[in-house]
């Protein structure tokens, strides 16, 4: 059995038992949390939330990317979401390489250097303040009064916020 099978397997113990609603896809708190793809990170336990209360961004590092940017200003503009909560975490992968070192080996094994940014930092809180910044100073975002970032422990569960 592959994973895919095993996770479609799972899923058909969960088909209308999912807390929340999903009549609508305007989140019902208006906030859209950003956060890495890590899989310790459970978001939705993580805060308590049901579904349909928020929007929920991952990506590797839960960095501030173009993407996330396009993602973020739609959510807004488009779907009513009025604040930000960026939650990045201990022990990330993005600081355990350097920018050059990935694209590096990305080159050597393609033979194509990527045009994109790895975003590898080697402070977390460093890499917090850094989204924020990109948050707040985006044109393309008419709501940034309440962006709040955090960093969350991946042994104790504990947030930090980060100013």
């Amino acid at each position: 059995m592959t994973a895919i099978d095993e996770l479609l397997a799972r899923n058909t113990q969960l088909v209308d038992r999912t807390a929340g609603d999903r009549s609508t896809a305007v989140p019902s708190l208006h906030i859209a949390v950003l956060t890495c793809m890590d899989a310790r990170i459970r978001v939705f336990e993580l805060f308590g939330l049901k579904q349909g209360e928020a929007h929920v961004l991952r990506n590797a590092g839960g960095v501030v990317t173009d993407d996330v940017i396009r993602s973020l200003a739609l959510s807004q503009r488009a779907l009513g979401t009025r604040e930000v909560l960026l939650v990045h975490h201990t022990q990330c992968g993005l600081s355990m390489t350097t920018e050059d070192s990935f694209k590096d080996e990305l080159e050597s094994d393609t033979g194509l250097r990527p045009t994109w940014s790895v975003e590898a930092f080697r402070e977390v809180k460093d890499s917090v303040r850094t989204s924020m910044n990109r948050l707040r100073h985006s044109v393309f975002l008419p709501h940034k009064d309440n962006i709040r970032g955090f960093v969350y422990d991946v042994h104790t569960g504990a947030l930090h916020e980060v100013v």
